[in-house]
Parts: structure tokens; sequence; C-alpha cells
């Protein structure tokens, strides 16, 4: 069964919060399986993304923004500043005409649906990463993987030539879907 993409995306989000809020103070600086991400830089990666969603489905543009939200969104409460800007996000995503807006991307313009369906994807892969990380349950909801899988098998290639993921790994025999998945985004189980 494939869901309504604002509210897989709020359910990845909520996911990940809850890993967010489980880290232990000397977990931030652990590796996680993003090359040269620590917990911190992950998480810090995950607040960045959730606030442009507000400005970029309100028809702001990259450049408009500029720097604004690079270097450290995480100050000294990492956990309120996941919330806060995880639930702009969400709020955004939701709202009337975000899956039909117009959405100025870096590498160009594409439908609000898409760009909350991308959103939605690197949330919950981050998910596992955070997961693993920290050394929490490593499962994913197989309703978030099933709706991702779906969406990915049409965008894999052009991830991957963009270089945004990692090289497919090799699968064991039978794979259980998130594996299968977490393989295809190049994330070794």
């Amino acid at each position: 069964m494939i869901i309504d993409i604002r509210e897989a995306y709020r359910r990845a989000l909520d996911d990940f919060g809850a890993l967010v809020h489980r880290i232990a103070p000397e977990q931030w600086e652990n590796a996680t399986p993003c090359v040269d991400w620590d917990v911190h830089a992950l998480v810090n990666h995950v607040v960045g993304e959730s606030l442009w969603v507000p400005e970029l489905l309100a028809g702001r543009t990259v450049a408009e923004l500029g720097d604004t939200y690079d270097g450290d969104l995480l100050g000294d409460d990492p956990r309120k500043a996941f919330d806060a800007a995880a639930s702009a996000a969400v709020h955004a995503a939701s709202a009337e005409g975000s899956l039909t807006c117009v959405t100025h991307l870096s590498f160009g313009d594409v439908p609000g649906e898409e760009y909350i369906t991308e959103l939605f994807a690197d949330a919950l892969i981050h998910t596992w990463d955070l997961a693993r990380a920290i050394g929490a349950d490593d499962r994913l909801d197989p309703e978030l993987v099933e709706t991702c899988a779906d969406w990915f098998a049409g965008a894999e290639d052009g991830y991957r030539q963009a270089g945004v993921i990692g090289e497919q790994q090799p699968l064991p025999p039978d794979p259980d879907p998130q594996t299968r998945l977490l393989a295809s985004w190049g994330r070794r189980t």
C-alpha cells in the first residue's frame, strides 16, 4: 500500500526525531554510514533540509536564500533545533497546494510533490544511518520502505549519475525489502 507522500514524510521525520531524542551526550561524535559525517553532522544535515522546506515550498529560490542555512544549525540544544525545524517542515509540506507548487531547487524546478518525496526518502534513509550510528534498532517502517522503494526504482539512475548516493551494494540471497532499498542507496547492511 502506497501512502500519501506528505504523511510518509511526517512519519519518516517522526522516526528520525525519536532517535535524535535518544542520542547520548557521548554519541554526537559517533561515525555514521554517511562518509565524513558523524552523528552531529547527520542531524545538522536533516535540520538544514527541514529549514529549507517552508522557504522552497513558498516559492523562494536557492539563490535568494544563499548561505542562510549553512554551518551549525543545532546550537546548544540539538533536540530543540530538530523539533522546531521538523515541525515547520511538516507544516509546510502539509499545507494546501504543497504538492502542486513549483519548487526552485539547485538543479531546476520541480513540483512540490517531487520535492517532498525526495525529502521523505532522505529522512527515511538517514533514520537508518542514525540508528546504526547510535546502536538503536535499525528496522525501518515497512510501509515507508515500500513507498520509498516504489519511487526510488524510477529515480535511482538519476541519483547515481548525480553522485548523491553510493554505489549499488551486493545483495544477500533473498533480501528483504529494507535490505534491497538500502543497498540501492549504497548502504551496506
